[in-house]
């Protein structure tokens, strides 16, 4: 008597489904990244061939190039201001061979790549984020830390060593998300799309947002909302300020960062920069300078630090010092904060997981 065949089973199913959804991501991003990077490149070729028309046309440089921006960013958004015009011209006098350019890097990684003066170097740099399937994150520390010139400087016997370090470094990274890629502000800019805030909030992250605006809001000493991940362009890169306050009490404006893990220079030289571009774009008349605060909540540990005031440092410790939080109130309220949302996600994981 034959068999009926048994049905597939619902994990083979989900396994077959889960496959054509990357694969289908991966063809998507694929072609989003090889338009936008080859896009750029001609736009670049085309400009510097307009310079290079004359004399006339090179000396008017500066002006060709705000008309551009001027007109470009009406029709197709912020992503074509002077600054990121000057990268598309960049890019192509540093590959000026199109065939060059691999398809196999986004836009961010040219980006990265535009700052190594040294062409070796630049080209070590490209070839091995093709072949080890650097991140855009990877090549940037890469390049930061000099990888390519201490591998040079380094004997053989240190050599393998230094290269193991990276490669332990790159290891620790996060698995690849493919909404990474879709929140990459240059492929939102590229599409049209806008730049929100929201795509770079997660979770603990939000929470924690949520927990100290409500917590500043009702401190009752002056605190008015102005902005949440308000965005900032500095140098042509993206950048988001977690909260931002005006104290009508002190009359400043603050600014708070908050970081899931250890606070680094970089941090603190993020928060500067910050602080540095409201100082000359929003501070007003009669206004005192920019406070910036820097929250870290680690999973054991929390951390507050203000910044030290542009003007005068011992402002802080008397009259700011009555109408902010202390750094202890603030750390206290982190680790508050952060252990009652991670006992709520982790019920809601268990309801999840034990829902039919």
């Amino acid at each position: 008597m034959p068999t009926t065949p048994l049905a597939t089973p619902p994990e083979q199913l989900y396994a077959q489904i889960r496959q054509l959804l990357q694969t289908a991501q991966t063809q998507v991003q694929a072609a989003i990244n090889h338009a936008m990077v080859q896009c750029y490149w001609e736009i670049g070729r085309m400009i510097v061939e307009y310079e290079q028309g004359g004399e006339a046309r090179a000396e008017y440089g500066k002006q060709t190039l705000q008309y551009l921006s001027n007109k470009l960013s009406r029709e197709f958004g912020k992503g074509f201001n002077v600054s990121n015009i000057k990268y598309f011209r960049q890019f192509y006098l540093t590959f000026p061979i199109r065939h060059a350019v691999s398809g196999e890097l986004t836009w961010t990684h040219y980006r990265h790549l535009l700052r190594v003066e040294n062409p070796t170097a630049r080209d070590w740099y490209a070839n091995e984020a093709i072949t080890q399937g650097w991140s855009t994150l990877a090549l940037d520390r890469q390049i930061s830390t000099l990888f390519y010139e201490c591998l040079l400087s380094s004997g053989d016997a240190h050599k393998t060593g230094v290269a193991a370090e990276a490669r332990q470094l790159i290891a620790e990274q996060a698995p690849p998300d493919p909404r990474d890629f879709i929140r990459d502000p240059y492929v939102l800019e590229f599409l049209q799309a806008k730049v929100d805030a929201g795509l770079y909030e997660k979770d603990l992250e939000q929470g924690l947002i949520d927990q100290l605006q409500q917590f500043l809001m009702e401190l009752g000493k002056g605190f008015a909302f102005v902005a949440r991940q308000k965005h900032l362009r500095v140098e042509g890169e993206d950048c988001f300020v977690d909260l931002v306050f005006y104290n009508y009490l002190l009359k400043c404006f603050v600014l708070i960062d908050l970081k899931i893990g250890k606070l680094t220079h970089q941090d603190v030289g993020q928060m500067d920069m910050y602080v540095r571009v409201f100082e000359e774009q929003y501070r007003g008349e009669g206004d005192n300078p920019t406070l910036g605060l820097l929250l870290c909540s680690e999973r054991n540990q929390a951390v507050a630090k203000y910044s030290q005031l542009a003007d005068n440092p011992h402002l802080f410790a008397s009259k700011y010092s009555l109408y902010l939080p202390t750094e202890e109130e603030l750390r206290l309220e982190l680790e508050r904060d952060r252990s009652l949302i991670e006992t709520a996600m982790a019920e809601q994981r268990a309801i999840y997981r034990t829902t039919p």
